[in-house]
């Protein structure tokens, strides 16, 4: 049986490429707003495209904010996506808004950069082991597209970094959460990968 991996819907978001990652993945997408369906799956993605004060907003509104929170208590599989990521932080200056809180640390508006947003290619530098990239080499290019970046309270919970004129965090959490600020969904075969490996953590 796939493992059963909630997408939550909040009105923004490449959903469309997000479940077609999982399929491919070897997952069972559920793309919903409906945080009664979010709670019977076994792993969540909150993807990320758009404004973090309204996407907060729009959450709390539907009561996926505490089913996220409890899902992650649980041990379950938690992955953001860019936006989603930042979304996992407290205090963001963008809007600015408070985020869920699943980890320590902060968003912040990327700054003394030539160009805001990043978009485009840039490579991974592993940081720590993480089971999410597994069989993920060094070096790998990823597809960034952002504004805002995470800077976490602890450096235990920087996964991998990139250089944007500068170091930046690409992959951060700890335990069962976990997210990438760039899009594995556009990042081809280490995108793929890393969604495998996801579902390969929903599914135990």
């Amino acid at each position: 049986m796939r493992p059963r991996i909630g997408v939550v819907d909040y009105g923004a978001g490449n959903l469309h490429s997000v479940r077609r990652a999982i399929e491919a993945a070897g997952g069972e997408p559920l793309v919903t707003a409906d945080p009664r369906v979010l709670a019977t799956t076994d792993g969540i993605v909150l993807p990320g495209v758009g404004s973090a004060r309204s996407a907060m907003d729009t959450l709390d509104r539907a009561g996926i904010s505490d089913l996220l929170r409890e899902h992650a208590a649980s041990g379950r599989p938690l992955l953001g996506v860019c936006l989603g990521l930042q979304l996992f932080f407290g205090e963001n200056e963008e809007g600015p808004t408070t985020g869920l809180g699943l980890l320590p640390g902060r968003v912040a508006r990327l700054r003394n950069r030539s160009k805001v947003p990043h978009m485009g290619w840039n490579s991974l530098d592993l940081c720590s082991q993480s089971p999410l990239l597994r069989d993920v080499p060094a070096g790998s290019y990823v597809y960034f597209v952002h504004s805002y970046h995470v800077l976490p309270e602890s450096e235990r919970d920087v996964v991998a970094a990139t250089d944007y004129e500068g170091p930046l965090v690409a992959v951060a959490g700890r335990g069962s959460v976990l997210g990438t600020q760039f899009h594995p969904e556009k990042s081809g075969l280490v995108g793929l990968a890393i969604y495998r490996n996801f579902v390969g953590m929903v599914g135990g």
